[in-house]
């Protein structure tokens, strides 16, 4: 394999090739363009719901909340209405602020390949006859590249549209806010900005809570045999793409350092697919571990990190949901930006570790064709530097 400085020259030229717009998205961006132009009246609001459009997945769902918190309390008469997909709904109905939640499964956001075809403007076509009767006043997307919800909003006829000023969204827009590579927390409060809302100090992530939950997670915990005064070091391995993940064996020397340390068994959380990848690291440990992949929802996976000494994972959302609930934190990551998408806290409680590599980040969640070796983003992560941060994480913490 050629050295690094090579691979990250070729990793550079293919990402400006995967970022350059297809013959394909230019002629789409023709027809969004003449789309907008149509002649639609708006709808008359009921003079207090405001639509809050979100596709994405937990980690950047989360992200989007120290905005619409801010939102609520700046306008505490106003109706919030969220519209997610059904992979997000439990997340952000858990939010006291949010008045209804309604679920769409958002093309191109459900985790399976995409084929071209006509469904996803006859989506739009059908739900927008749907939100016609909500009767808001305005629509904020949030996702910055959204066309497809901004023309949703569009064909909905909704008065005011808020959203990024990106080619193919913009058309859409009755407010298109100047984008920014900023931190998403940051790009979802100079959107409510744009409602008037004055935002002085940017709000904190925060995770509501359920006695519920927290029951539950004591009752499992004891069940696993885990006793209560035992310190709660959480691995979650699991990430969206194969890219983002880091090997298990630098998992498992990681995980059994940990755990003589602290004299404890480390709990690993996870999906359902993601068992057999914290199979494979438990495999190759010596200390004990505790497998709790599969078994919580994302409220009782919030109660279980809330306790933790630490929680340590690559890039994921599960990492942005510990945060929230205020445990120390080590996040590894590669091709996303974390000066976008990093934590949103204090950097000594949550710890970003990269490397030097000179593609980073391209950007790029995932190389589907690609082998790993290519783009060793996380993968060259050293074990010493991740054991090293969830150390201080926790003992400074």
């Amino acid at each position: 394999m050629a050295d690094l400085t090579e691979l990250a020259l070729r990793n550079r030229a293919l990402a400006t090739r995967q970022h350059a717009r297809t013959r394909r998205q230019q002629l789409r961006g023709m027809a969004l363009m003449a789309l907008a132009r149509l002649p639609l009246p708006p709808i008359r609001g009921d003079g207090r719901t405001i639509l809050l459009i979100r596709p994405d997945h937990l980690g950047d769902v989360l992200l989007t909340t120290p905005a619409i918190r801010a939102l609520a309390a700046a306008l505490p008469e106003a109706r919030l209405v969220a519209l997610v997909g059904p992979w997000s709904a439990g997340v952000i109905s858990a939010y006291p602020e949010i008045d209804l939640t309604l679920t769409l499964p958002f093309p191109g956001f459900a985790r399976h390949p995409a084929r071209p075809s006509a469904q996803p403007y006859l989506l739009a076509w059908r739900w927008a006859s749907h939100l016609r009767r909500l009767q808001a006043d305005s629509a904020i997307v949030f996702r910055p590249d959204h066309w497809w919800g901004a023309m949703l909003a569009f064909l909905a006829r909704i008065p005011r549209r808020i959203g990024f000023a990106l080619p193919e969204v913009a058309p859409f827009l009755t407010d298109a806010i100047p984008f920014r590579a900023n931190h998403a927390v940051e790009r979802g409060l100079a959107l409510i900005r744009a409602l008037g809302v004055t935002v002085e100090n940017p709000p904190a992530l925060t995770f509501p809570i359920r006695d519920e939950d927290r029951e539950f997670v004591r009752q499992q915990l004891a069940e696993a045999g885990l006793p209560p005064t035992a310190p709660r070091v959480i691995i979650h391995p699991g990430t969206g793409t194969r890219i983002k993940q880091w090997p298990p064996a630098h998992w498992a020397l990681v995980a059994d350092h940990l755990a003589r340390r602290w004299g404890a068994p480390i709990l690993f959380t996870g999906s359902d697919h993601e068992i057999p990848l914290v199979r494979s690291i438990t495999d190759q440990m010596a200390a004990p571990a505790i497998v709790l992949a599969g078994e919580t929802t994302v409220g009782q996976l919030a109660a279980l990190y809330e306790g933790a000494r630490v929680v340590l994972g690559p890039d994921s959302g599960p990492l942005h949901l510990a945060t929230a609930v205020g445990a120390p934190t080590v996040h590894l990551y590669g091709p996303a930006d974390p000066a976008e998408f990093g934590p949103w806290g204090d950097p000594t409680r949550h710890i970003v570790l990269t490397t030097a590599i000179a593609c980073r980040p391209c950007r790029i969640l995932d190389w589907p064709d690609a082998d790993p070796a290519e783009h060793p983003c996380v993968r060259d992560i050293a074990p010493d530097a991740v054991l090293e941060a969830a150390i201080r994480a926790a003992d400074e913490n």
